[in-house]
């Protein structure tokens, strides 16, 4: 007997990767009815979630890095389907996979697929979802600008060591944001704006998260003079610089101006010039951990 119907969607770089190969067959064993199929270029993943939901399935695997996970997300939850995620982390970074518990190693993030679908919420910037993370400023300049073959080498420390090569380059952006009961402008160096806790490999923009709330996580690392010119020691005594952010939960919060400030959402570029982010409750049913720190009330 079937202990379900299950579709992995793979970025085709992980084609070889027998951990998955393995862990894909432990599942079988098990009694899931579950393919695979491959992305190869754009548009790829978007297209393999219709081909998925129009056959019947019911559990989807999103098999990738950020990027993945982030269209197969929104592709679902375009789709309004009652189908449920699992994450499967192959990607460089893994920034919302490792900040809700999930595991790295493939056997046992396919096991999720046994534990209960939660509804987790998405934020929607303009029409364009994301999973994890609005980031702006030099931290998406950093993400945006890592090269495939230094993060083949140096796995997540990627981002920090081009981070740190740049530092000459270091420069402050300008925003004004406003949301319920709230106002901020001036130069920052750093914004997030998350569903999720953290961004380029591992830096927890929004520490204290949820992914269940029905808020989105507000992090302005401001930029006056002063801050500028000890950043590098401050980064050099262990990124102490926690208490330097501006922080706020909300619904919704709009970017009503900016100079030099370029957004990425989970990793990659926006594609349009949207300054409105807010939250889509309940956007998604995701298989997490149990106990995820992701999750308002873990079981």
């Amino acid at each position: 007997m079937s202990a379900g119907k299950a579709f992995l969607i793979l970025h085709g770089k992980q084609a070889l990767n027998e951990d998955v190969r393995a862990a894909v067959e432990q599942q079988r064993a098990q009694g899931w009815e579950l393919a695979v199929r491959l992305t190869w270029e754009a548009g790829d993943a978007q297209r393999l979630v219709r081909e998925a939901l129009e056959a019947g399935y019911t559990h989807l695997i999103a098999g990738g890095g950020d990027g993945t996970l982030r269209d197969i997300a929104e592709a679902m939850a375009q789709a309004r389907t009652e189908a449920s995620l699992v994450l499967l982390p192959l990607g460089t970074a893994n920034d919302f996979a490792r900040a809700a518990g999930v595991s790295l190693e493939p056997a046992k993030a396919l096991a999720l697929l046994d534990t209960p679908a939660r509804p987790i919420d998405l934020g929607d910037a303009g029409g364009e979802l994301f999973l994890n993370m609005a980031t702006g400023g030099f931290g998406s300049q950093v993400t945006a600008n890592t090269s495939e073959d230094l993060k083949k080498v140096l796995g997540g420390a990627a981002y920090l060591f081009t981070g740190l090569s740049r530092f000459s380059e270091l420069h402050a952006a300008y925003a004004e944001l406003q949301g319920p009961d709230f106002y901020w402008k001036g130069e920052l160096l750093a914004l997030g704006i998350g569903n999720g806790r953290q961004a380029g490999g591992g830096h927890e923009l929004c520490p204290d998260a949820v992914a269940d709330d029905g808020l989105l996580d507000i992090s302005i690392l401001p930029a006056p003079q002063e801050v500028v010119g000890t950043l590098k020691g401050l980064m050099e005594g262990g990124w102490g610089i926690d208490n330097l952010f501006v922080r706020a939960r909300m619904p919704w919060v709009e970017i009503t101006s900016a100079e030099g400030l370029s957004i990425n959402l989970d990793g990659e570029p926006m594609t349009g010039p949207a300054r409105r982010f807010e939250v889509k409750k309940g956007a998604l049913k995701v298989h997490l951990p149990q106990g995820s720190p992701l999750l308002s009330h873990p079981d």
